[in-house]
């Protein structure tokens, strides 16, 4: 059976992309200090004047927690360079580095990145679903469930939880504790509850500082709006119609990175604030690239540019894909699962 997507340029999935990825690898450590200082000063500069503002009683301020939310999602971006070890690629400053951000992301950065990297090794495998992704039934599968279970398996891709409930839940409850990894060493465990430390340190003090409604008014809608965008970005990375799945015996690594996972097209401000992980098909083939380097790779080799490429309107359509149809090899509606192939 030919795998191939008919809309894939040619040549594109015959070339070594792995090797000719490499020379992309290494970062410049100065840019990426540079990334880092034109992330974190914004993003403490627009906290402190949304604070300012809402001190005096100028409720127009909160507006700026959006785009300290922005900042807040390319700080993730940064941290989770530092999970590839792409960001400065010297493995001791990037762990630092990406602990220290994994406080203000709330996100345990040592078992953040145990569970990015099972990502990684099987996106795309039906086989090994279920570790640092988004639970997707198989349309048998769904069939094959109890009414109950068709209910919460509804519940769980609803929009409003997807992207609303879901995302509060996994920042600020869900990554309290090691969930998935209760039994897989001390790494988890000291990573979440130092983590947690460092979390309720940072929270007193600036509590202490600027009092408990104020900073709750300030910093929840930053940490909510923030999750909901990365949420949303890491589902439409992957969950896009055309995606590419397959059994374990024939997935194979290339192809799954490839055709797994989108080109997301966006603004070039969103690009940026993004870190430019809508370019998701380059990463996954080499997760070592810094984020900076990734439009390179798109100008240098124009035939990746419509490999798996989504815009915006197309990304809201994407929100009803929920079962992969194992016949059809793309990801249906609930509606379409149940109309003949």
């Amino acid at each position: 059976m030919n795998m191939m997507p008919p809309n894939l340029p040619a040549g594109a999935g015959d070339r070594a992309w792995l090797k000719i990825l490499a020379r992309y690898r290494k970062p410049d450590r100065l840019r990426s200090a540079f990334e880092l200082a034109v992330t974190v000063i914004p993003f403490a500069a627009l906290w402190a004047l949304s604070w300012a503002a809402v001190a005096y009683g100028q409720w127009w301020g909160l507006v700026l927690t959006i785009p300290a939310a922005g900042f807040l999602v390319r700080l993730f971006m940064i941290q989770h360079d530092c999970g590839h070890g792409s960001f400065f690629a010297h493995r001791h400053t990037d762990d630092w580095t990406g602990r220290a951000i994994g406080v203000l992301t709330l996100t345990p950065y040592d078992y953040w990145r145990r569970a990015h990297a099972a990502h990684h090794a099987s996106a795309g495998n039906l086989d090994e679903r279920g570790v640092g992704d988004i639970t997707t039934l198989t349309v048998a599968e769904y069939q094959a469930l109890s009414r109950w279970g068709k209910l919460r398996y509804r519940l769980y891709r609803h929009p409003g939880v997807m992207f609303g409930i879901g995302p509060a839940w996994l920042f600020l409850i869900q990554q309290r504790l090691p969930v998935g990894m209760m039994r897989s060493g001390l790494t988890p465990w000291v990573s979440t509850m130092a983590t947690n430390l460092a979390i309720a340190t940072i929270a007193v003090v600036l509590i202490w500082l600027v009092g408990l409604v104020p900073f709750l008014l300030v910093h929840l809608p930053i940490v909510i709006i923030a999750g909901a965008v990365g949420v949303w970005l890491f589902y439409v990375q992957h969950q896009f119609e055309d995606t590419h799945w397959a059994d374990g015996d024939q997935w194979e690594f290339q192809q799954a990175a490839l055709h797994g996972s989108s080109h997301y097209d966006l603004p070039g401000v969103l690009r940026w604030l993004t870190g430019n992980i809508g370019i998701h098909h380059v990463h996954h083939l080499s997760s070592k690239v810094p984020h900076y380097r990734l439009p390179e790779v798109l100008r240098d080799y124009p035939e990746l540019r419509d490999v798996g490429r989504i815009t915006i309107p197309d990304s809201l359509r994407c929100v009803k894909l929920v079962l992969w149809d194992e016949s059809r090899r793309k990801l249906v509606s609930f509606r379409e699962a149940h109309a003949p192939a």
